[in-house]
Parts: structure tokens; sequence; C-alpha cells
């Protein structure tokens, strides 16, 4: 069944209703089309992201296909490195990790590749992300407690030649939730 929907500004999306009452819109045929993605491959991912440990067997039985059929196609997710890695996620809490930041820093354009290198030498720095906006770059820190984090920021950030400026955001609270394209 053909369904069309208008917006206030008359914007005409369309979209077909399947079987199971989900809603594929001819934005979403085009890019499943492009990259040669299926729902199955979508329910694969889903599945693999809530759970990267589940065996194959177990998989199979959960989504209603082929053993043989799940691993060729989780074999060409991993090809065609849509899949980048399995991994496992880890409590940092049980670590002594207790606080976790982001850093916005602005730094001295010229000197962007020292930069980058020591702040990827800094052990405590998680991730590094060069940014639009009033920043140049965000980077994510883990530390032991607040006075940890003052250090790393004041003492090892702060000091890097090319820094010109931070400024520290705590984590308060996080809640993750599943990318768009898995729901």
């Amino acid at each position: 069944m053909k369904i069309f929907f208008f917006s206030n500004n008359n914007l005409k999306i369309t979209g077909t209703i399947h079987s199971k009452l989900t809603f594929i819109t001819s934005f979403e045929k085009i890019f499943y089309a492009l990259h040669r993605y299926d729902d199955l491959d979508l329910k694969i991912l889903f599945e693999l992201t809530n759970d990267a440990s589940i065996s194959v067997p177990n998989l199979s039985k959960k989504l209603g296909i082929n053993a043989s059929v799940l691993y060729s196609r989780i074999k060409r997710l991993v090809k065609k490195k849509l899949i980048k890695k399995f991994t496992i996620v880890i409590d940092d809490s049980l670590l002594g990790i207790d606080v976790k930041a982001s850093v916005g820093i602005n730094r001295d354009p010229k000197l962007k590749d020292e930069i980058h290198k020591a702040l990827m030498e800094t052990p405590e720095v998680a991730s590094i992300s060069e940014v639009t906006g009033r920043f140049d770059i965000m980077v994510r820190v883990y530390a032991k407690n607040l006075e940890s984090l003052h250090n790393i920021v004041i003492e090892k950030i702060g000091k890097i030649e090319g820094i010109q400026n931070t400024e520290t955001f705590v984590e308060l609270q996080k809640t993750d939730k599943d990318p768009v394209y898995l729901k």
C-alpha cells in the first residue's frame, strides 16, 4: 500500500507500508540501494550492536535465518568495512575512572600537528575531535576524580605549547541510545 504525507511546506514524502507495519521512505530505499544494505543487514547490525558476543547459531535462531547465510552476511559486512571491529564495553568505574569530561581547546593553528601529537601521548585523553564552533578541538578525558581532572587539564593539557585556552565540561550523567539507522 502506498502512502503520501504532506507537511506544512508541501514537501511530499512517499513510502510503503509492509506487512510488519514498518514504513520505509523513498529516501531510505535509495540509501539502502546505493549502499546495498537491506533489512536483514540492518537487523544483523542491530543485534550485534546490542551483543557482539552472540554466537552465529543463536543469532540465526533469533533472526530466523540459516546460520551459513548469517555467517556470509556478517563476513560481507566486515569486508565492506561497515563493521569495523567487534569489541567490548568496559565499566570504567571498576577501573577507578569516576570522572569523564570534554575539554574544549583553542590552539595556535601553526602548531596543530604538534598539539595533536602531544594530546595523543597524554594517557588520560580518550579521543580528540576537530570541531566547528567556538573551539578548535574537543578532547575527551577520563580521570579518577575531580582533583586528577584538574591536574590533567592544568598541568598536562594546559602546558602543551600552542594551547591558547581551555574550557572543561564535566559529565554528570550519560545516556546512550541506538543510532537512528538501527531503528
